[in-house]
Formats: structure tokens, C-alpha cells, sequence
């Protein structure tokens, strides 16, 4: 394993960590800064909408820049985010560092995945983009009683300080450790030639957006990330009101649901390497099955520990291998990358938003898990529907760089 993806892992858990600790510190933060919990709410959901914007706006505004410094300058932007919400005088100035920190999200990882799969021979792309994707799920397991444990004892500053630590040492380990031509280009096929260089500039990056496959690809995304987060905004809900479980419980169970994500990211990442498509149309369809039953099973507690783990595990399988998709069809447009996960958070949104309406309707806690299930059964249609066209000898050819100015 090249050096550089542990640096690439260890900045990808630093931003994790900063977007899942805060859920475990909001009732000190709001008490410290005197807001309601609405309020401090907004710590959360702003972070969400800037990580949308931010993916392709700083994208965008670096498409000349080479990856390596981007990825450098990415980092230290989150760094000086959550030393913002570190040393916060008040709430707006940490209203501010949240949204400079999520700023950095996006584009990290859509950049940071190129960089990430430039790393390693093309048939092991998928397992690398999964290993810089580990951080970010251990971050999942880790983040909220992190946070809650460290807030407890040291104050919820302390929790921003150590962050901002994790994120001072994923830059000098992307800094050291990630060659400076790293995406740039892609490493020489087994044939021996090479992939077309990335495109650079901002019109070049436009152009992936010609591909129909790059559409179908983010859809899919959006739609399968929109299902299972869909269901899992209201988890807790789910867990207390219908399996019996307690409050106290919740955390346990998160944390089950944190490993499934680990142990899916890792498969899901050797699978999409053996046949990707295959495995995409597998895990959406597993997850869609997955919250069905979990739906009709809620009320057993040893289903629901069983069903949300494999929630994490088929959610989150098909992350390496869309990268990589969309990103194959790109050509290696950064901006198509970045793209793939403002789909994951509109698709959040959306799922959450729908969820919501399922159980204002009075249709019980594990409405969001049938809605889910629905979304995602519309993602796994989307993805076959993308297979077949890619395998199609007729299907609509995909434009090139070559054929097209810079």
C-alpha cells in the first residue's frame, strides 16, 4: 500500500471526524453560546449545504491547479475551519468555522480520489479509492462518542483542538508522502499504453458532463446515498419507538451501523476492482432488500442489530466503485468527481427531507425505511440501465478529450 493513501486516509478521518463529532457537542455548544437548539442545529445542516457548494465550487476555481497543492491547500483550509470553531469568541464566528471547514470536504474527496486510484495499478483503483474512503468511515464509528467523551472531559473546544491536530498531520503526511505528480496522469495499462491525460481547464471539465453515463452515474449516487440516509435520520426513532430498545442503546447500535460501513467501503472496493458494474447493481439491490426487512422487522431487536449493520454494509459497498465510474467516464475530470459527492448530499437531503413527510403523515417510525428502500430501488433501475448501455454494442459513444480542444 503506497504511503501517500495513508496520508490521503488519515486526512479523509480528520473530515469525518469534524462532521460527525459535532452531533455529540451540540447541547454544550449551545449552552456555552446561549442559542436554542435549533440554533446550534444549524452547526450541522449549514455544514451539509457547504460541503454541496463547496465541491464544485472550489473545484471549479482550481481546475488549473495541480492536485497535489490543491489537496494541501484543501487540508489547510480545514485546519484553519475548525481552529475557527476551536477559539470561537461567539456563535457566528463558529457558524463561520464550520463553514470554512466544509468547504474543503467535497473537493478533498473528489480530488483526493483521482489522486488516490493515480497511486496504484489500474485494476486495484477501486481498493485505493476505498482506503482513503476508510478514514472517513472509521470517522463515521468514532466521531459522536468521540466528541461526546472528549466534551465530557475536556470541554467541547477540546474536541475542535484535537481535530485541528489530525488535520496539521494529514498535511504534512499528504505533503511528504503524495508525489507531486500524482493525478496528473494515470499509470500505463497492462497493454502498456496510457490513459489520456485529465483534463485542466474549466471548459475541459464541462465537457464530461456530455457523457450520459457521468448523469446515470450521479443519479445513481444521489438516489442510493438519498435511501439509506433517508432511513437512517430517523433511526433512532425507529430503534426506541418500535424495536424496544433504549436511549442509551442508540449509541451501541450507531456504532454497529459505523462498522458495517467499514467492512462495505473494503468489500465493495475489491469488488468493484473484479466486475464493477456487477457489484454496483448488487449492493444497491442488497440495501434496497435490506430496508424492506428492516421495515417489517423493526420490532425484533435482534433483526434490527443484524439488519442495520448490513444497512452500513450494502450502503456504503458501492462508494468505491461509483468513483471510480464516474471518474472513468470523465476521463479524470476532477469536477465530475467532486460532483459525485454534492449528488451524495443533495441525495441526503432529499432522502431525509422525504423520510420526514413519510412520518408527518402518520405513517409510523419505519415509514423512512420503506421510502429508502423505494429511493433506492429507483437507484438500482438507474444502474442497470447504466450497465446495459455500457455493455451495449450500440450504445451512444462517449466524447473525447482527444476529439475536443482544451
Amino acid at each position: 500500500m503506497p504511503s501517500g493513501l495513508i496520508a490521503l486516509a488519515l486526512g479523509g478521518f480528520g473530515i469525518g471526524l469534524t462532521e460527525f463529532l459535532i452531533a455529540g457537542l451540540l447541547p454544550q455548544v449551545a449552552s456555552s453560546f446561549g442559542v436554542s437548539e435549533a440554533a446550534a442545529g444549524r452547526l450541522i445542516s449549514g455544514y451539509a449545504l457547504s460541503v454541496a457548494v463547496g465541491a464544485i465550487a472550489l473545484t471549479a476555481a482550481t481546475a488549473r491547479l495541480p492536485r497535489k497543492g490543491i489537496l494541501v491547500g484543501l487540508v489547510g483550509l480545514f485546519v484553519v475551519g475548525n481552529l475557527l470553531s476551536a477559539v470561537a469568541p461567539n456563535y457566528p464566528v463558529m457558524l463561520l468555522g464550520r463553514i470554512v471547514a466544509a468547504l474543503c470536504h467535497g473537493s478533498f474527496f473528489g480530488i483526493g480520489s483521482l489522486v488516490a486510484r493515480s497511486l496504484v495499478a489500474p485494476e486495484k483503483k477501486s481498493r485505493a479509492v476505498a482506503v482513503m474512503f476508510a478514514g472517513l468511515t472509521v470517522a463515521n464509528v468514532l466521531g459522536v462518542p468521540f466528541g461526546a467523551l472528549v466534551g465530557e472531559r475536556w470541554g467541547w473546544r477540546a474536541a475542535f483542538w484535537a481535530v485541528t491536530g489530525i488535520g496539521v498531520l494529514a498535511l504534512a503526511g499528504i505533503g511528504a508522502l503524495v508525489p507531486a505528480a500524482a493525478g496528473e496522469t494515470r499509470p500505463p495499462t497492462a497493454a502498456g499504453s496510457s490513459d489520456p491525460m485529465p483534463p485542466i481547464g474549466l471548459r475541459a471539465q464541462f465537457r464530461a458532463f456530455r457523457s450520459w453515463q457521468v448523469w446515470l452515474t450521479l443519479t445513481a449516487t444521489a438516489l442510493s446515498y438519498g435511501g439509506m440516509f433517508g432511513a437512517f435520520s430517523y433511526i433512532a426513532y425507529t430503534f426506541t419507538e418500535v424495536g424496544g430498545f433504549s436511549s442509551a442503546d442508540v449509541a451501541w447500535l450507531l456504532m454497529v451501523y459505523g462498522v458495517g460501513l467499514v467492512v462495505g467501503n473494503l468489500i465493495g472496493g475489491r469488488a468493484a476492482d473484479r466486475h464493477r458494474d456487477r457489484a454496483l447493481v448488487l449492493s444497491l439491490l442488497g440495501l434496497t432488500i435490506t430496508l424492506a426487512a428492516f421495515g417489517l422487522l423493526a420490532g425484533s431487536a435482534t433483526a434490527s442489530v443484524i439488519l442495520v449493520f448490513l444497512m452500513g454494509l450494502f450502503g456504503f459497498a458501492g462508494v468505491p466503485g461509483m468513483i471510480t465510474r464516474v471518474t472513468d467516464y470523465a476521463h479524470g475530470a476532477a469536477l465530475a468527481a467532486s460532483a459525485n459527492v454534492s449528488a451524495s448530499n443533495l441525495g441526503n437531503a432529499l432522502g431525509a427531507w422525504l423520510g420526514g413527510l413519510a412520518i408527518t403523515a402518520g405513517l409510523g417510525y419505519t415509514a423512512p425505511l420503506y421510502v429508502g428502500a423505494g429511493i433506492v430501488l429507483a437507484s438500482v433501475l438507474v444502474m442497470a440501465v447504466a450497465a446495459h448501455h455500457a455493455r451495449s454494442p450500440t450504445r451512444q459513444t462517449e466524447y473525447s478529450l482527444e476529439s475536443s480542444p482544451p
